[in-house]
């Protein structure tokens, strides 16, 4: 336990820096450290062998070891007094529809990895390691970070992130082990209960379809990253429509998440004039706000869309006033 408390704490000062200087190579450098992916194949072991004693403690390793990176992370950011949230803390507390994909292949892989002889794996251990503690590490260290700056929705995110990838993790690796034959009993083992199983398999379960009831009743705060994607999406097809203009480049993306009451999603357009439109510039912008606001507002977004169209124009297509203006080569 000490050694796992030790690598969890160094895992959480990389992930202090990853997240509070936006590098995301040091995010990859702490999933690589921290030890996340033992409690939690742990504990599919013990839900598959039905042994309530290991259970018990992978469980209790698992939260020491979030628990010990979450305080480190907070320790840190207060000491540096930490004012804001970086975008590195925005951008990976956004939550999409599929993020349940993630535990589920994470833990699937995890137990294929455990089942398999080193020679016969395609993957190497080292690899699935890595897929379960990156799920695990960032989201610990937005919890933290985020408590100390008094971000709530950020602890909200990365708390609702950590119990998804715990009761997905433990569903499908405990089901591989069962799939691939291991059982509660067997001649080398006798500590397995027969009722532990489905017992904890339910609780997952339970967990599991809670978790993304919440998630998919608490739209767009849940959702943000996949909502984000469909409004980018909806911005493309009005600008597509347009007759006046056509599309340069378009970001849609979630601002804070509470901002005077109202789900903020910030459209910033780019479009370029159709050759031949005579229309003026403010015209073109005020059509395409209304007409990308209307069309949000209309598919049920629950957001308040605030749309910023800039009109790019080429040079060829620049009014002859403004020809002359232009500084002539020597």
């Amino acid at each position: 336990m000490e050694r796992v408390s030790q690598l969890c704490a160094i895992a959480g000062v990389i992930v202090w820096i990853g997240l509070y200087t936006n590098t995301s190579y040091l995010l990859v450098a702490a999933m690589l450290l921290a030890p996340f992916a033992g409690p939690a194949m742990n504990t599919a072991l013990a839900t598959a062998r039905g042994d309530r004693q290991l259970l018990k403690r992978s469980l209790v390793r698992y939260f020491v070891a979030l628990g010990v990176t979450i305080a480190t992370t907070a320790l840190l950011s207060g000491l540096l007094q930490q004012q804001i949230a970086t975008s590195a803390m925005l951008d990976n507390s956004q939550i999409s529809a599929v993020s349940v994909l993630i535990p589920l292949a994470a833990g699937a892989a995890g137990a294929l990895s455990l089942i398999q002889s080193e020679r016969s794996s395609l993957v190497s251990g080292a690899a699935t390691g890595m897929l379960v503690s990156a799920s695990l590490a960032p989201p610990a260290g937005i919890v933290g970070m985020g408590a100390a700056v008094g971000r709530w929705d950020l602890v909200v995110n990365g708390g609702f992130l950590l119990l998804l990838q715990l009761g997905g993790i433990n569903l499908a690796a405990a089901l591989v082990f069962r799939l691939f034959g291991l059982s509660t009993q067997g001649t080398r083992y006798q500590r397995g209960k027969r009722g532990v199983f489905p017992l904890a398999i339910a609780t997952s379960t339970i967990g599991l379809v809670g978790l993304l009831l919440w998630q998919f009743s608490d739209a767009p705060n849940l959702q943000r990253s996949s909502r984000a994607q469909r409004a980018n999406a909806v911005v493309q097809q009005v600008v597509q429509q347009a007759e006046s203009a056509q599309l340069v480049e378009s970001n849609v993306r979630f601002t804070r998440a509470e901002l005077g009451g109202q789900n903020t999603l910030l459209c910033v357009v780019y479009v370029q004039r159709q050759p031949g439109v005579v229309r003026s510039t403010d015209q073109i912008q005020t059509d395409l706000t209304q007409a990308i606001q209307t069309q949000l507002l209309h598919q049920g977004f629950d957001v308040t869309p605030l749309v910023n169209v800039t009109v790019l124009d080429p040079p060829s297509l620049l009014p002859p006033s403004s020809r002359h203006d232009l500084p002539q080569a020597p």
